[in-house]
């Protein structure tokens, strides 16, 4: 699935990234500012696939002044589709928390982070999960539970997953080194299971000072 732009999943021509913009808004959008924001194909090719779905009734086309502005139909009965097709990250995501919730040997923390998390990631990309556990040495059971959520992952999306398992010291260690990786988990990551990642640094760091 191509994180940064979910729709063309099933929708591959320009009418994806259009009903995706005007799927995230309810404000009304000359075709300029949906062209823009779509930051895909041309601007008459943008008013063109608003002229047609305009003519679909999908889209609301209203004259203001010397411009139209545009807004999606929420009432056209393929309405929900589009915002079904639009939310598929937001879904992927609540596919990882029902899965990792049922696991049998839970992680303190679990977080998607880097491009699926900030929604610019591509075919190609890895979906990034951060685990924190507090195992030295994990058991065959915990191993299975990756593997098998590896295989799940896949079947969501058509996107191989990669792991950054790290104990809880092994976090610590991360702070105390000042990797960026950590910044980038502070940043971006969507949080999947456990505290939040900056509630997680916080308490570790106020325990070791303490």
């Amino acid at each position: 699935m191509d994180m940064s732009n979910p729709v063309s999943t099933v929708v591959q021509t320009l009418e994806g990234p259009v009903l995706a913009v005007l799927a995230r808004t309810t404000a009304p959008l000359t075709g300029r500012r949906i062209h823009q924001l779509a930051g895909a194909g041309s601007e008459r090719g943008t008013r063109n696939v608003l002229h047609r779905l305009a003519a679909a009734g999908l889209v609301d086309a209203t004259t203001v002044g010397p411009s139209v502005q545009y807004t999606l139909n929420r009432e056209h009965v393929a309405a929900n589709a589009v915002l079904e097709l639009t939310s598929l990250r937001p879904r992927l995501f609540d596919r990882f928390r029902d899965a990792i919730d049922a696991w049998a040997i839970k992680p303190e923390h679990a977080s998607i982070f880097g491009s699926t998390a900030r929604g610019d990631g591509d075919l190609d990309s890895d979906i990034d999960l951060l685990l924190v556990h507090g195992f030295d040495d994990p058991p065959q059971a915990w191993r299975d539970q990756l593997g098998d959520l590896s295989d799940q992952a896949h079947r969501w999306s058509g996107n191989y997953l990669q792991i950054y398992e790290i104990t809880v010291d092994g976090l610590l260690n991360h702070l105390e080194a000042g990797e960026s990786i950590v910044d980038d988990w502070k940043r971006d990551a969507v949080h999947i299971h456990g505290p939040q990642i900056r509630a997680l640094i916080n308490r570790l760091t106020h325990k070791e000072s303490a």
